[in-house]
């Protein structure tokens, strides 16, 4: 037989300490781990979040509503409390590695761009025009140096 290269999987996985951002719901928007799979469709979830306005209290929660991302807290023991879990979510960063994201970065982008108003969406294809004019213009100047 030949040789098999095993490689390992790139997926996201449901496992204790994942970090989670929550679709749906009065949570909707904010991290969370998941601290015990109850079954196949759901998991306990805890977001011990130093301010109270991204807390997410334990609560029972399907899967579908779970979003995973690639952060986990590593060897968090199952069925934690709330109190391990705080600990080990701060000793991690976990709030900071997920502000440095480019994946936080384009939802908060978006959220700003939800809430401009009339004049500023005009502003900003003002700017975009401004900026491909001169993206254009540098174009031209070198394709003419090259054609020389």
């Amino acid at each position: 037989m030949g040789d098999a290269e095993i490689k390992a999987s790139y997926w996201r996985l449901v496992e204790i300490g994942r970090i989670v951002l929550v679709h749906g719901g009065p949570s909707d928007g904010k991290l969370a781990t998941i601290v015990e799979i109850i079954d196949h469709k759901r998991a306990l979830i805890d977001g011990p979040s130093t301010s109270t306005k991204t807390a997410v209290p334990r609560q029972s929660i399907a899967l579908a509503q779970l979003i995973l991302t690639p952060l986990v807290l590593a060897q968090l023991p199952r069925g934690s409390r709330t109190g391990v879990v705080k600990a080990q979510w701060e000793k991690a960063g976990i709030e900071a590695k997920w502000q440095e994201s480019a994946w936080a970065k384009k939802r908060t982008q978006k959220e700003k761009r939800r809430a401009l108003t009339d004049f500023e969406r005009f502003k900003v294809m003002r700017l975009r025009k401004q900026a491909r004019f001169e993206v254009r213009k540098s174009m031209a100047k070198v394709k003419t140096a090259a054609a020389k």
